[in-house]
């Protein structure tokens, strides 16, 4: 009995061991098929992950902040102003401004938030008071007895940064970047963000009734072929509305957009005037070439050259019972299609200065046709880089208060050159010189006589650096002859104090005939952005500030235009199968063309401008513009706005005489019941 006792001590251990190992292989398996199955979750869920993104665009689908706006009414409407009780607003909390009444409110949010922003593409990003950012800390560091920093959100990246001029660097390294607002999915003018078939992400903008697709860095032309601004709007209207003029005159013309980019003005010719015209876009990038194609068939325009069975259902059903618009693209630098074929308009908008495409564009360009040149280097014309001014222009000049009209003057001189050398003349039709750009729409005469009689218009421009007085150098005079100023300065300043600019552009710079049809094209297709100044180019033109327009078919019944009388559609029709378009003109013709034009000088507007800032008296209120216009009139000058400068005004009166009634009908600053017994009335003569 005992010698059994340790052998059932010895089994039981063993058993106990057995059972052990076994209960720690079963937690083994256990752990593996654990681990087998979180392993395959895990990988499972990076293959959904990975096939989510290869099936979502490269654009991002951030939502936009409510403090990013383009107008102000969209502003307002993220609060019901409409409605009665107190209201908060919707970009402050509660402890910064407490809930007002509506009219309260409205002004708060004009005044406080959307005239404090940071404007980029359109877009402001109004400054935001909303604790999006985390809390500043207190002086002890404490950050829960801290305040809330207002800041700006980020258009692109929606990041928050509390500085404005931090804003437009922090802007600005995106530009530079190529990363655009085109991230966001909200766009006021985006339809859709989809990839394109290259893999790059574009967006759809709408324009005139015209969709086109844009690159995300499309505003960045150092690393985008596809270049667009959208701050050029009024520039493409502009030109849109002196090519349908040109189409009331001779039908089909046939049209050239020499630099298409996007494409975007030769589809709006195309899609909103149709069988007048025959588009031709060109463009040397392969990019935009393809980019153009596409963009035709977004907007179901057939593209030129393409079989009948290549048009897809879209392009067939476009336009009900309307033909369907056809355009040509070609992959050809301008200079070699402008010398292949002959167009009756021709629109140059390169990237920079367009005097390497003027001898080419005057080359072959038809006989009473158009030319439109598009300047974009404004640092060489707005007298920044004289260097460069003197290199691209040939001209010689400094800063001045007109330096608008400066360089819209030295564009035509180039213009005038180019088609000299090609033994053509021209007329300016419209000279606009905006913020951005330099417009010049030009009308061609052939023959060396019109040529010779534009050149003799290019003149040197004796200015003043002292009162800023200018007038042209008459023909034959001496080159330092600056008695011909109508100020004094000469000589009661010690030193040369006039210095020569030019060679410049002496004559008109707008034709009111052709300013009303463009007015009158406008209203027709609902350009309401360029209506107001289309009207203050008309005023300009004639000098004058009556404001009487006609819009209707009467307007157009005989506008006269380089001397001559231009038949629209409606008189070709009552003359029968006359004038032929693109056939040269008579000699007769042409010479009853520049006889009219010498009879016609007299009725040139006063070329350039005087700023009633730049010329106002210290210590004396000046009248308002519209008064001092009236009293420029009752004097016996004639007086325009000019879009130029809104502050200008364009007067034939000296600088003397212009000071002289600034002087009579200014009220002195310090006198308080002066200006109230006066009333904008002539001031007290003043000894000095």
């Amino acid at each position: 009995m005992q010698s059994g006792a340790p052998l059932s001590e010895s089994v039981m251990a063993e058993l106990d061991e057995r059972d052990a190992v076994q209960l720690h292989q079963e937690d083994v398996d256990i752990k593996g098929v654990a681990n087998i199955h979180d392993t395959n979750d895990l990988q499972a869920v990076k293959n959904e992950a990975h096939t989510e993104g290869d099936a979502k665009p490269s654009t991002t689908t951030i939502e936009r902040h409510i403090s990013i706006q383009s107008q102000l009414e969209v502003l307002e409407q993220l609060v019901d102003l409409n409605g009665a009780g107190r209201k908060s607003c919707p970009l402050c909390p509660e402890e910064k401004f407490k809930a007002c009444y509506s009219h309260k409110l409205r002004r708060h949010l004009h005044n406080l938030h959307w005239k404090v922003y940071v404007e980029f593409e359109g877009q402001r990003m109004c400054i935001c008071h909303l604790p999006c950012r985390n809390l500043k800390p207190s002086p002890g560091g404490d950050q829960t007895s801290g305040r809330h920093v207002a800041h700006y959100h980020c258009v692109v990246c929606s990041s928050t940064i509390a500085r404005k001029t931090d804003m437009i660097s922090h802007l600005k390294r995106h530009v530079n970047k190529g990363e655009t607002e085109a991230s966001y999915s909200g766009n006021w003018e985006m339809l859709c963000d989809e990839p394109a078939q290259s893999g790059q992400a574009y967006e759809i903008m709408k324009e005139l009734g015209t969709n086109v697709q844009l690159l995300p860095n499309h505003t960045t032309p150092q690393k985008s072929d596809t270049y667009f601004n959208r701050k050029m709007k009024s520039n493409r209207q502009l030109v849109f509305c002196a090519l349908a003029v040109l189409a009331e005159e001779r039908n089909p013309v046939e049209c050239l957009d020499a630099f298409g980019a996007t494409g975007i003005m030769g589809l709006q010719w195309a899609k909103h005037l149709r069988a007048t015209v025959r588009v031709t876009i060109s463009d040397i990038s392969e990019t935009c070439v393809k980019m153009i194609r596409e963009n035709c068939q977004l907007n179901s325009i057939r593209v030129g050259g393409a079989s009948p069975g290549a048009a897809g259902p879209e392009e067939l059903a476009a336009g009900e019972g309307d033909a369907i618009a056809t355009v040509e693209v070609a992959k050809m630098d301008a200079n070699v299609m402008m010398h292949l074929r002959s167009f009756d308009y021709i629109h140059l908008d390169p990237f920079g200065t367009t005097v390497n495409y003027l001898d080419a564009a005057f080359r072959n360009v038809r006989n009473m046709g158009i030319v439109s040149v598009t300047s974009t280097d404004t640092g060489s014309l707005y007298s920044k880089s004289p260097n460069v001014t003197l290199r691209h222009y040939g001209c010689h000049i400094v800063r001045t208060e007109y330096y608008r009209e400066l360089a819209a003057r030295m564009v035509v001189a180039t213009v005038a050159r180019a088609a000299a050398r090609c033994n053509k003349g021209m007329e300016v039709l419209l000279a606009v010189a905006l913020e951005h750009f330099v417009l010049v729409v030009v009308r061609v005469l052939r023959g060396p006589t019109q040529a010779d009689e534009a050149a003799k218009r290019l003149r040197q421009l004796i200015h003043c650096q002292w009162c800023e007085e200018r007038v042209f150098l008459k023909r034959g005079s001496l080159v330092d002859d600056t008695s011909q100023l109508p100020c004094h300065c000469h000589g009661s300043m010690p030193g040369k104090t006039a210095v020569e600019l030019g060679p410049l552009w002496s004559g008109p710079l707008f034709n009111t005939g052709f300013l009303r049809r463009m007015l009158f094209a406008a209203v027709q297709h609902s350009m309401e952005d360029i209506q107001a100044l289309v009207k203050t180019l008309i005023c300009e033109s004639d000098c004058t500030t009556l404001k009487s327009f006609a819009h209707g078919p009467s307007a157009l019944a005989n506008q006269v235009e380089c001397g001559v009388v231009i038949k629209t559609l409606e008189r070709a029709e009552d003359s029968g199968a006359g004038d032929q378009p693109g056939k040269r003109k008579t000699g007769e013709e042409s010479g009853s063309i520049v006889k009219k034009l010498k009879s016609e000088a007299s009725l040139e507007h006063p070329a350039f401008y005087y700023s009633i800032h730049r010329h106002s008296i210290k210590g004396l209120n000046m009248p308002k513009l519209n008064k001092f216009l009236q009293y420029l009139t009752e004097a016996g000058f004639r007086v325009s706005r000019t879009h130029f400068d809104p502050t200008g005004v364009r007067t034939d009166a000296t600088l003397e005489q212009f000071k002289a009634v600034l002087t009579k009908y200014s009220v002195p600053s310090y006198a308080g019941n002066a200006s109230a017994g006066h009333q904008g009335g002539p001031a007290t003569e003043n000894p000095a």
